[in-house]
C-alpha cells in the first residue's frame, strides 16, 4: 500500500485547526468581516469564491471524461441519485426541519433552505478522499447542477409555502429567488473549474501524453484541493465567527437536525447502494452526493432573500459547521465499510499517493 501524505493523513486536524482559526479570527480581528465582504460575488464573498475554485479545478483535472459514458449508462446510479437528491433529501430535512424546529420558524426555514440546495462543490472533495468514482462524482454533480437551477424554486415554493398549508402547520414563509440567479451561481462555481478542468486533461495529455499528465502533472496540483478547502473553511468560519460563537444554544439547536439529517441521508444511501448492487466505489459516490449540501448558495439565498442578519442566514451558515467534520468522519466510516463488499477492486497508488483500493 503507498503511504498517505503527511496532508491526507492528518486532514481531520487541519481541518479542526482550520474552523477554530476561523473563528478565532472572526471574533478577534475588528473589521474582519467587512474586508472579506468588500468585494462579492453576488451574495458570496470574493475570498470563498476563490477558495471553492482552487479546491474543485484538481479535482475535475484528475476525471478522465472519456469514461463518463460509462456513467451515463448507469440508470441504476442516476435513478438512486434524483430519487435521493430531489425527493428523499428535501423531504426528509422538510420533516426534520418541523420536528425540531417547530417553534423557530425562522431556523425552520433556513434549515428547509439547506435542505434544497444539492452539493455540486465540496462532495468532489469527499467523495476523491473516500477513494469513490471520481467520472461518477462528476456526472452526478453535473445533474445536480441542472436539476438545481430547474428545481430550486419550484421546491422551495413547495416546501416553504404549499406543504405547510395543506398539513395545517401554518402560514409558510415566501421564497423568492430567480432561477437565472442560481444558474450564474452554477456557471461560476461549477462551469469554470469544471472547463479548467476538461482543458487540462486534454490539453496536458495532448501535448505531453497521458504518463506525464497522470504521473507528473496531477501530483504538482493535487495538494492544492486541499489548500483550498482549508482556506475556504478558515474564511467562512471568519466571516461568520461572531454570529455563531455569540449565539451556542441556537448553534446547539440548529445542529441536532443537521446531524440528524447526515446521518440518516448518508447510511442510507449507503446501505441502498450496496442493497442494489452497485460496487464501493459508486456506492460511495452515492452516499456523499445525497447526504452533502450546497451551502454556499443556501447562504447566498438566505441572504439575498431575508437578510445577512437573519434567523434563515443563520441556519445556512451552522450548516457547513456540521457538515465538515461529519462528512469528514463519514471519510473514515467509508472506508472502514469497504468489507462489506465482497468483490474489493484492486489496490493501487493514485498520482497523489493516496491509496485507492
Amino acid at each position: 500500500m503507498g503511504a498517505l501524505s503527511t496532508l491526507d493523513r492528518l486532514l481531520p486536524v487541519w481541518i479542526g485547526l482550520a474552523m477554530a482559526a476561523g473563528l478565532l479570527l472572526g471574533r478577534l480581528v475588528p473589521g474582519l468581516n467587512s474586508a472579506l465582504e468588500a468585494v462579492k460575488i453576488g451574495e458570496i464573498s470574493l475570498p470563498i469564491a476563490l477558495g471553492l475554485l482552487l479546491m474543485m479545478y484538481p479535482v475535475l483535472a484528475k476525471v478522465r471524461y472519456d469514461r463518463l459514458g460509462t456513467v451515463t449508462g448507469d440508470r441504476r446510479l442516476l435513478l438512486a441519485s434524483l430519487a435521493l437528491n430531489w425527493v428523499l433529501g428535501p423531504a426528509l430535512m422538510f420533516v426534520l426541519a418541523w420536528t425540531f424546529l417547530a417553534d423557530l420558524p425562522e431556523y425552520r426555514t433556513g434549515l428547509i433552505i439547506v435542505g434544497l440546495a444539492r452539493c455540486i462543490a465540496m462532495v468532489l472533495i469527499w467523495n476523491d478522499l473516500a477513494c469513490g468514482d471520481r467520472e461518477a462524482a462528476a456526472v452526478l454533480v453535473a445533474i445536480n447542477s441542472v436539476f438545481q437551477v430547474v428545481a430550486f424554486g419550484v421546491l422551495g415554493w413547495f416546501y416553504l409555502e404549499i406543504l405547510p398549508g395543506w398539513l395545517g402547520l401554518g402560514e409558510g414563509a415566501a421564497l423568492q429567488v430567480s432561477a437565472w440567479d442560481i444558474a450564474q451561481y452554477v456557471l461560476i462555481f461549477l462551469g469554470i473549474p469544471l472547463a479548467a478542468g476538461y482543458l487540462s486533461r486534454r490539453l496536458g495529455e495532448r501535448a505531453r501524453g497521458r504518463d506525464w499528465y497522470e504521473e507528473r502533472f496531477l501530483p504538482r496540483i493535487g495538494p492544492v484541493a486541499l489548500y483550498g478547502l482549508l482556506f475556504t473553511i478558515v474564511v467562512l468560519f471568519a466571516l461568520q465567527g461572531e454570529t455563531i460563537t455569540s449565539q451556542p444554544g441556537d448553534v446547539a439547536r440548529i445542529a441536532l437536525p443537521l446531524l440528524a439529517y447526515f446521518a440518516l441521508m448518508w447510511g442510507g444511501s449507503f446501505l441502498a447502494g450496496r442493497a442494489i448492487g452497485m460496487t464501493y466505489e459508486r456506492t460511495t459516490t452515492l452516499a456523499f452526493t445525497a447526504a452533502g449540501n450546497n451551502f454556499e448558495l443556501a447562504i447566498a439565498v438566505a441572504v439575498g432573500v431575508f437578510g445577512v442578519t437573519s434567523g434563515q442566514a443563520l441556519a445556512g451558515v451552522v450548516g457547513p459547521l456540521i457538515e465538515v467534520p461529519v462528512l469528514v468522519a463519514l471519510v473514515y466510516v467509508s472506508l472502514w465499510g469497504r468489507r462489506l463488499f465482497t468483490t474489493p477492486t484492486p489496490t493501487t497508488t493514485t498520482p497523489e499517493g493516496s491509496v485507492h483500493a
